[in-house]
């Protein structure tokens, strides 16, 4: 079995694309998202057409949301999942938060007293965190001390009291969540573990529950609980010493033509596992010697592996893109990486400047192609 394969299958890097932004996202489960404009690339990016405005209207719509649910950070969920998800994951992130709402002077009852002001506030309608914070303020709680405003937002979020409402041009908005996604029965928790884990195995496997348990944010005891109760829905193999799980698919990954992918900072494919030494080889380590270098730049991918980085910038109606491989590219995969870099133009819906250059240690760079 070829793991980076087999994740770009799962993941809908590879082979047949989803039409709809929230059916990435169902697929995924859960795509973090605090950096907003890279997350509206990657859901994008695994469908065949969708741009960054297709993405934004998803967003407005509901038919995805945007709160904390993992980890802690943002994550793009959608209305089926969020109320079960919060259920399951919201005191291992509480527990996570705990010394940040010390820091910031949030206990319990400031917490309870900003739930409702929050929620009398919305009941007018969405509101930006600005807003909040002046209601807040209105009402006694000072919002500016130590980040506590992001506090008790995060806090009103894991209570299930508000998520994402419609974007008010770049801002974004927060909403109740009983006005926007309707209540749901309640799972007990060994199934909605067994769920998580299935689907986490299904959309992002080959992985190891430490894999899961770090994705989740979950203890790992949890992490195995799941996995076990969900093994009538997954199957197993043993590579190097280590057990992946994966979703059994009719559709095996077959040859090796050349992929390419242009991958945001926190892409589910490189943000979603504990181990990553799949993603880059050894030799190249050097390029981005930090562990969270991987997760938090944008690289560039052939046939599943990190083999450089890029960067863009919008100048006189142009995205122009500059790819920065850490070796020279094989022939064979230039098309495929233009062709990613022309799905970025059109997700952007931008005309393209591309062009290539050696890596930070050479001096020199060269034009590629201009379109």
């Amino acid at each position: 079995m070829d793991i980076l394969q087999e994740r770009l299958r799962s993941q809908h890097l590879l082979g047949p694309a989803p039409a709809a932004a929230a059916d990435v996202v169902r697929h995924l489960v859960a795509v973090q998202s605090q950096d907003y404009p890279a997350a509206r690339w990657a859901v994008a990016q695994r469908t065949a057409d969708l741009t960054g405005a297709d993405v934004d209207d998803a967003l407005s719509s509901g038919s995805i949301l945007r709160t904390h649910l993992l980890r802690p950070t943002w994550h793009l969920v959608t209305p089926d999942d969020i109320r079960w998800m919060l259920a399951l994951t919201a005191p291992r992130v509480k527990a996570l938060m705990a010394y940040g709402y010390r820091r910031s002077g949030v206990d319990d009852a400031m917490l309870a007293k900003s739930n409702r002001i929050v929620a009398a506030a919305l009941h007018g309608g969405p509101l930006t965190r600005i807003e909040l914070g002046d209601a807040l303020w209105s009402e006694g709680i000072e919002p500016r001390v130590d980040n506590r405003l992001a506090h008790l937002m995060i806090g009103a979020e894991l209570d299930g009291i508000v998520c994402s409402g419609p974007l008010r041009g770049k801002q974004h908005t927060y909403a109740l969540l009983d006005e926007v996604v309707p209540p749901a029965p309640a799972r007990d928790r060994a199934t909605a573990l067994a769920e998580l884990a299935s689907r986490y195995y299904a959309s992002h496997g080959p992985a190891t529950i430490k894999d899961f348990a770090w994705w989740s944010g979950l203890s790992t005891t949890e992490a195995t609980t799941g996995t076990n109760t969900a093994q009538s829905q997954v199957e197993c193999i043993e590579l190097e010493g280590r057990t992946y799980w994966f979703a059994p698919t009719a559709h095996p990954t077959t040859g090796r033509l050349p992929t390419g992918h242009l991958l945001p900072d926190f892409d589910e494919y490189t943000v979603a596992y504990a181990d990553r030494t799949h993603l880059i080889d050894a030799a190249d380590l050097h390029h981005m010697p930090n562990r969270m270098d991987v997760i938090s730049n944008n690289v560039l991918v052939v046939n599943g592996r990190v083999v450089g980085s890029w960067k863009r910038a919008v100048e006189k109606g142009t995205v122009r893109l500059t790819i920065t491989p850490f070796e020279q590219l094989p022939k064979r995969a230039h098309a495929a990486v233009a062709s990613a870099a022309e799905r970025y133009a059109a997700f952007l819906q931008l005309p393209l400047h591309l062009e290539a250059q050696h890596s930070p240690s050479r001096s020199d760079a060269r034009s590629m192609t201009n379109r």
